[in-house]
């Protein structure tokens, strides 16, 4: 079946070139065909809410800042494709080399940004949704799956709503290089609480895989930029619920790749589930999931 997709995805671009698979995540498949990159997203992707998001990225007061797609959505084999102009990946180095700066003026900037400021329909942020998901995903019953599942349910019950623009679901991943520095992949693209934005690599640090200096540099370019989401004196009174949930998320999808790829865990995703054991061990459950 993907060799199938994979054909009708390169077809949807007018150019002598072969497609080279660049990721396969799950159900998601990234293809790039020449200077074009396409992407089938998950089944069930809704078209609508979809749209929106592309619509906010192809706004051009952001477009310093997210990258714009090439075209409307298509739709292959009943899976959603998009087209988006090639980039060039931030490289896996030295925590030095990271473009921690960079990205936190570029988080302030976007969460300067609220509904108010488009047309609508501007749709909520799918980092909530995408968290709880990752667990409901979460198919095995190993001790390791339990413990995440137990974290899981210390979590508070996050309040929909927030005016701000965020990303939802952002890592250095989520950067690349076209014209200076780009965000990219806007599936939960969105309004909500901009804390969330932040809570990944808070997550990362306080699991022991992103050293307290990539850290700062991140948090003090986001804050001396003007970002609101997360307050100078106190940054962990925002941050710690939110980067639990992200901790939760990670293992969580850490779990299910390695059963899917049959491969074990790496040190980094094994720090992710001895820091679900620690939210389990100093938090009491509020709920059960």
């Amino acid at each position: 079946m993907n060799s199938d997709l994979i054909a009708g995805m390169a077809a949807l671009v007018a150019a002598d070139a072969s497609p080279e698979v660049l990721a396969v995540r799950g159900d998601v498949v990234v293809v790039r065909v020449a200077d074009v990159v396409l992407k089938a997203h998950e089944r069930g992707t809704d078209l609508g809410v979809l749209t929106a998001r592309l619509r906010l990225a192809a706004d051009p007061r952001l477009g310093g800042l997210l990258l714009a797609p090439r075209s409307a959505p298509a739709v292959v084999l009943g899976r959603v494709v998009t087209a988006w102009p090639m980039g060039t990946p931030v490289p896996q180095g030295e925590p030095e080399d990271l473009p921690m700066e960079a990205a936190g003026r570029m988080l302030a900037a976007l969460h300067r940004f609220t509904s108010a400021d488009f047309a609508p329909p501007v749709p909520a942020a799918g980092a909530v949704p995408r968290m709880r998901r990752a667990v409901r995903d979460l198919a095995l019953h190993t001790p390791a799956a339990d413990l995440v599942r137990r974290a899981f349910a210390t979590l508070p019950e996050f309040e929909a709503g927030g005016t701000t623009l965020i990303h939802g679901d952002w890592h250095l991943g989520q950067l690349v290089r076209r014209d200076g520095y780009r965000l990219i992949d806007v599936d939960d693209l969105g309004v909500g609480d901009p804390a969330w934005d932040m809570a990944r690599p808070a997550a990362l640090h306080a699991a022991g895989v992103l050293d307290a200096q990539a850290w700062g540099r991140l948090l003090g370019a986001y804050l001396d930029s003007g970002g609101a989401g997360v307050p100078r004196a106190d940054p962990w009174s925002v941050l710690d619920a939110p980067a639990r949930a992200l901790v939760v998320q990670m293992a969580a999808r850490a779990l299910s790749a390695a059963e899917r790829d049959g491969t074990g865990l790496n040190d980094a995703q094994e720090a992710l589930i001895d820091a679900c054991a620690r939210i389990v061990s100093t938090h009491e459950p509020i709920r059960r999931g």
